[in-house]
């Protein structure tokens, strides 16, 4: 059923900011995203260590635990079975690190771009060949995550289309596949490319809607500003989550992690987050 404001919101936090947080995180068992796995040094290294650190400071944690994963120069749609196979590669890295952190979810990258939106219509097939290209790539890690209780949430980008993904993600019939909204993304395609505002993606994703990156923006760039600093709308925002059935992963994703205790202030003052 819809829920009620003021919503419970978290953070995503590199490692070395979470003891600062700590006591705001399990005081009310607030989702946490890790981040810190999604480079190519990282996952090629010694990331047992860093697990193991996130082991440590989490414990007793309550809260729901996932990671971002994998992105950097990582396509989910190339058409080249060399770059799939590299690709899948980080992906099922990413999920590995989900199972030993005890993480329930895996932020990955949407494929689509305002390219998309404007020439899908002039190529036959174009949105199967592009999905069957990420389900190629996707596969193996999916096929891991539904083992281990890990959902990959796809993450909007530059997408202008507000529902090409959530399609994307139904297409799996997999509960270890739905969709993540990161607002700022949302702002600067509706700034920029002429898309809808941040609350018709919230629409648009319906119970497919897993997860959402809170951050601030003007509209021309990705700014991760605390929020109250740019120009979303926040109050549409939360009040589209607010009627969803499902209870979405809601995470401040800050350039600065100093700016968590005022967007905090901002979010509460307004009634719409605690």
């Amino acid at each position: 059923m819809p829920h009620d404001l003021p919503l419970k919101i978290g953070a995503a936090l590199p490692v070395a900011w979470i003891e600062t947080y700590r006591d705001w995180l399990f005081d009310e068992d607030r989702d946490l995203e890790v981040q810190g796995f999604a480079d190519a040094e990282v996952l090629d290294g010694n990331w047992q260590d860093k697990a193991e650190t996130v082991r440590r400071l989490l414990d007793g944690f309550g809260g729901r635990l996932g990671i971002h994963g994998p992105f950097w120069g990582l396509p989910l749609d190339s058409r080249d079975p060399l770059i799939q196979d590299a690709v899948s590669k980080r992906m099922v890295q990413g999920v590995t690190v989900c199972e030993a952190i005890g993480a329930t979810h895996m932020v990955v990258h949407s494929p689509f771009t305002p390219w998309h939106h404007n020439n899908d219509p002039l190529f036959a097939n174009a949105a199967q060949t592009t999905a069957e290209c990420v389900h190629d790539t996707l596969g193996a890690a999916v096929r891991q995550a539904e083992t281990a209780g890990v959902v990959l949430v796809i993450e909007n980008i530059a997408d202008k289309d507000v529902s090409a993904r959530v399609r994307l993600a139904e297409s799996f019939d997999s509960p270890a596949v739905r969709v993540s909204i990161d607002t700022g993304h949302a702002h600067l395609a509706h700034g920029s490319q002429d898309a809808p505002p941040v609350d018709y993606f919230v629409s648009a994703a319906g119970e497919m809607l897993s997860h959402v990156h809170l951050q601030d923006a003007d509209g021309y760039a990705d700014r991760h500003w605390a929020i109250g600093e740019g120009t979303i709308c926040w109050h549409q925002v939360f009040r589209a989550i607010a009627a969803l059935e499902t209870s979405p992963r809601l995470v401040l994703e800050l350039k600065d992690p100093r700016g968590i205790p005022a967007s905090m202030a901002y979010l509460t003052g307004a009634g719409l987050a605690r």
